[in-house]
């Protein structure tokens, strides 16, 4: 057996392992989050690539569930932040204060400070205090009274939020959306899943919640930071590089997009291609990867033009087209 062989090989193994470990997690969230299987898929996918998602969603549809779900299936620090109109920055950051105790200045860590950070309803808080995760979202880091301090390994932010059209909401900087790997539209369940989720919720049950006390951790913290790192090592062949970039790039110029997405979705595109190949147990990156997270990729990142919206075009509908556009390589 040759030296390329045998790394061949220690791939195959290191993916099967990782997708056992996805299975489980999927498994896990799915005695809870009921009807919502494409919308796990794509959370875990982000998990994956080490990214950060956004869940779009009317109230009610289960988005805070399903990231208590995945916070309680891994094994490492859960946070969150209820954002309100008047959250104030340090309310999620931290901040530094004066202990007569010891005479000394201390820091008083916020709740960014953690691995999984639940920010709910994040366009219910002003641009202002929205701009206190853009730091760590993009250097796993915090500055607090010019001092940086990093947060645990690994950091994720599962962002919810109402649409704009609901009553009290303030639209994300594009600066902060760009942060996001992927961003989520959850919808409501069809029939037989609703039924579900009523016997569940409401058979022998006092409330209107989900226990989700009975679900169990199925990876922890090391685990987690392999499944990373074999998802960072998947394969790509150069022709799908390129795909990735005539796909971006397609959103610069298409009739109907006001401006497109930068050079950060290319990167976001290939990290969230790989992570969807591991998920499915496969071993390198293909073009259908690709073009199957597109959509959640670009979503976030593109806006259209004032006489489209006015139409009531939707984003995905321009994207979806754009796709059958662009040729994908044959490998």
């Amino acid at each position: 057996m040759t030296a390329e062989d045998a790394s061949i090989e220690a791939a195959a193994v290191e993916v099967a392992w990782a997708k056992d470990r996805v299975d489980a997690m999927r498994a896990e969230i799915a005695k809870a989050v009921i009807g919502q299987v494409g919308i796990v898929d794509q959370i875990l996918v982000a998990f994956l690539a080490g990214g950060h998602v956004l869940i779009e969603g009317v109230p009610g549809l289960g988005k805070t569930l399903l990231v208590r779900s995945l916070a309680r299936c891994f094994d490492g620090q859960f946070s969150r932040v209820q954002f309100t109109p008047d959250l104030m920055p340090s309310d999620v950051t931290g901040h530094e204060f004066f202990d007569a105790a010891t005479g000394q200045f201390s820091v008083r860590k916020g709740p960014a400070f953690t691995n999984l950070l639940l920010a709910d309803e994040i366009n219910r808080s002003p641009a202002k205090t929205q701009a206190a995760l853009l730091e760590v979202m993009q250097e796993r880091q915090i500055t607090i009274e010019g001092k940086p301090l990093p947060v645990g390994k690994p950091f994720m932010v599962l962002a919810t939020q109402n649409p704009l059209e609901q009553e009290g909401t303030y639209p994300l900087p594009e600066s902060e959306l760009d942060r996001f790997l992927m961003k989520v539209l959850i919808g409501y369940p069809d029939a037989a899943a609703e039924e579900q989720m009523l016997r569940l919720v409401t058979e022998g049950r006092t409330g209107n919640d989900f226990h989700i006390e009975t679900l169990s951790p199925v990876v922890d913290i090391p685990e987690v930071l392999r499944l990373q790192d074999v998802t960072a090592r998947l394969r790509v062949d150069r022709e799908v590089y390129a795909y990735a970039v005539r796909i971006v790039r397609a959103t610069r110029d298409r009739v109907g997009i006001a401006h497109g997405a930068g050079p950060r979705a290319t990167i976001s595109l290939i990290r969230a291609a790989k992570a969807q190949a591991v998920s499915a147990g496969s071993e390198f990156v293909t073009p259908d990867d690709v073009k199957r997270v597109a959509p959640g990729v670009l979503r976030h990142r593109v806006a259209l033009t004032a006489d489209l919206e006015i139409e009531g075009a939707a984003v995905d509908e321009i994207i979806a087209a754009m796709l059958d556009d662009v040729e994908p390589p044959r490998l």
